[in-house]
């Protein structure tokens, strides 16, 4: 069985990640990048892909993927 992974996406506002280094604001450092900022934050699912509506600040997220993430512990795993 896979290892299921549950982690917080930062993305752009048109949804693409983000992986630029950012200012504490979620505007680029580098303002050549190309980077429109950091708008919002999505917790995923390896196994089910977007949980839940993104949200605008991470920490309004984290609850998110606990709670996601503790649904995966309770589901018993198939007998072999």
């Amino acid at each position: 069985m896979a290892r299921i992974r549950i982690w917080i996406d930062p993305q752009h506002a048109d949804g693409t990640v983000c992986e630029h280094k950012i200012k504490p604001s979620g505007k680029p450092r580098d303002p050549e990048s190309g980077c429109t900022g950091r708008a919002r934050y999505q917790v995923m699912c390896s196994e089910h892909g977007a949980v839940g509506e993104p949200t605008g600040l991470r920490v309004l997220a984290e609850p998110a993927q606990s709670a996601h993430r503790d649904s995966h512990k309770a589901v018993p795993a198939p007998a072999a």
